[in-house]
């Protein structure tokens, strides 16, 4: 399996990164989890850590369960840095506009903005899975953020 160059791998981490929020504001998260390796973690910017795919299933069941929630992730900056032929890091910027309810809402500045830092793993097919999604909150609003009870189970 040949390296990719850093133009290649930026391009191709940074639109996998688009699809992961896509899938988050479009689709409530529901296939969210299988953009981490299975035992990828996704620390929130409430300080929380998810583990593994079913704990980040989870959170996003949760997120759905919470009912109506409007959601956009804006990504920016982002920089991608290859450490070997299975390991590479991306860091870029997140603002979140989110509100409950249904739309439209209010305009408002965004409820967080966030530095990331993001590991990735190549697998098999040679495809990049994240294993590891750190937010560093840098500006946080009034409207709280998502976080997932520790003793939430998912309804059946």
């Amino acid at each position: 399996m040949s390296l990719p160059s850093r133009q290649e791998l930026t391009q191709e981490l940074e639109m996998q990164l688009n699809d992961y929020w896509f899938e988050v504001d479009f689709n409530w998260g529901r296939n969210a989890h299988k953009f981490y390796t299975p035992d990828g973690v996704f620390e929130a910017s409430s300080g929380r850590k998810y583990e593994g795919r079913d704990t980040i299933a989870n959170f996003y069941n949760y997120r759905l369960d919470r009912g109506a929630r409007t959601a956009v992730h804006l990504v920016s900056n982002f920089r991608a840095t290859l450490h070997d032929a299975s390991n590479a890091t991306s860091t870029w910027y997140l603002s979140l506009y989110a509100s409950d309810g249904e739309i439209p809402h209010p305009s408002a500045p965004p409820i967080l903005i966030s530095s990331m830092t993001d590991s990735h793993k190549r697998q098999a097919d040679g495809s990049w899975l994240c294993s590891y999604r750190l937010f560093e909150t840098l500006f946080k609003g009034g409207i709280p953020t998502t976080s997932m009870p520790a003793d939430y189970k998912k309804k059946v």
